[in-house]
């Protein structure tokens, strides 16, 4: 099923916004990004890896052929280091390990090189906005007094480590471990990592504390480089067990109802919402239980659990079926949104993406039963005839389309889907490590150092 909504999602892509960042299924026409700024093609390259996996071959070879004859970075344009880095960089990336094809390695390498630049700051923290043409980088104005933004600055590593291993080139694993120098040397208020980092004082901006939005998938990364190190990157490994003992700690909590949800923590009170980012939370747990100190193995998967529960019954609560961008745990209200901005969902992968990990870690066989439901749901009400479209309000029958098919919907929310229902062959965990994206890397063991280098 997952295969035939890739080719809906691709197919009118391809027919009414080829070549544009993403596609308006309503209005049958491109839709732009500013996170991108001119550069095109965002939900080519985000879904290369998925169409190759998916093995639909015609359509791999058509984007393939775009990327290579237009795939363009020498744009004057500001671009979200982010952004580009999860989606394209980790698309390219990805695309190279799956089917070996050269112009893969050499544009991923290439937009790195354009991205280097965001690390000219006092700290070597890098901007989050970045003119890929002058080079010149600020941090986003709404950010607290000029900070970067955790979930930004740290979550590069596992691409840039990728990048100095494709290249030879040292240079972006250096910037990449210098960022975890400068954490490392900061006092963490009750161990816990602030959203808010300035890259020229070096110092936490607002303490405020979140594992969805802002500071998720640095989290993520911390266990994910270990993993991507073949085990071997201790610091990334203590790191990651170290905050989660925090995380426990100051902001995991039951709801009266018995629900265990993770909120957010402002310079220490805590806010009980948890948005629907924070969802991707229950896989990494249940990912990173298998390494976890202290016989608490078992322990971390049934948090993956109970977090999967929670965010379950976050979609069974609304009357689609389908997630609120965040949802509340106070005055009598439990995983449900209460204000009208968070009532909407745009086609977002976390909760799949908890499924498809705890089945794979448990196969208990109620998360393939879940991730049924939200196909059902999709098909119901995301499906257009021109695509697939986020909804305005999870809680009301009459449907209001946003009218965006997301890039990441191809890259991620299909590609768990698949995988939920694949064998667990397909991509083992093993060999491979997802970046926030659903991009898979390969793990690199010590003993294969330079082997693409030796090759060439």
């Amino acid at each position: 099923v997952s295969l035939q909504m890739m080719k809906h999602a691709w197919d009118n892509y391809k027919r009414y916004a080829w070549g544009l960042n993403e596609l308006k299924p309503i209005s049958k026409q491109g839709h732009s990004s500013n996170l991108f700024g001119n550069i095109q093609g965002a939900t080519i390259v985000d879904a290369l890896d998925t169409l190759y996996i998916m093995e639909m071959k015609e359509e791999f070879k058509e984007a393939k052929e775009w990327v290579e004859k237009n795939l363009d970075f020498n744009v004057n344009a500001e671009i979200s280091v982010f952004e580009v880095n999860i989606r394209f960089v980790g698309g390219l990336l990805s695309a190279y390990y799956l089917s070996g094809e050269e112009i893969f390695r050499k544009k991923a390498v290439e937009l790195g090189e354009k991205l280097l630049p965001a690390f000219n700051t006092p700290t070597g923290i890098p901007w989050a906005l970045l003119n890929i043409k002058s080079g010149i980088g600020r941090n986003w104005p709404w950010a607290s007094g000029g900070s970067s933004i955790l979930a930004e600055f740290g979550t590069l590593h596992l691409e840039f480590i990728h990048l100095s291993h494709l290249s030879g080139n040292l240079l972006f694993a250096e910037k990449v471990m210098n960022i975890r120098k400068v954490l490392n040397r900061l006092d963490k208020p009750e161990g816990l990592y602030p959203n808010y980092l300035n890259p020229s004082s070096g110092q936490w901006g607002q303490h405020h504390v979140s594992i969805g939005g802002l500071g998720d998938s640095f989290y993520e990364y911390l266990l994910k480089a270990w993993l991507m190190s073949g085990k071997t990157d201790e610091e990334g490994r203590k790191m990651y067990y170290d905050a989660v003992q925090a995380i426990e700690t100051h902001l995991i909590r039951k709801s009266s109802g018995g629900l265990t949800y993770i909120a957010e923590w402002k310079g220490g009170l805590l806010e009980h919402k948890m948005g629907h980012l924070t969802c991707f939370a229950g896989g990494m747990f249940a990912l990173g239980a298998d390494g976890a100190p202290n016989d608490k193995t078992g322990h971390h998967i049934e948090l993956g659990a109970e977090i999967a529960r929670t965010c379950h019954e976050s979609y069974d609560r609304t009357s689609m079926k389908l997630g609120p961008e965040a949802f509340r745990f106070d005055g009598g209200v439990e995983a449900i949104a209460t204000r009208q901005n968070e009532k909407y969902y745009i086609l977002r992968p976390e909760v799949i993406e908890t499924y498809m990990y705890m089945w794979r870690l448990t196969h208990d066989p109620k998360y393939r039963q879940w991730g049924w439901e939200a196909v059902e749901a999709l098909e119901k009400y995301c499906r257009v005839d021109g695509g697939y479209s986020g909804i305005r309000d999870v809680y009301n029958n009459h449907q209001s389309h946003d009218d965006v098919q997301q890039s990441f919907f191809l890259s991620e929310t299909l590609k768990y889907l698949y995988l939920l229902f694949s064998e667990d062959d397909l991509l083992p965990f093993e060999h491979w490590v997802f970046n926030t994206e659903a991009h898979p890397l390969p793990v690199l063991h010590k003993d294969d150092g330079n082997k693409e280098e030796n090759q060439k």
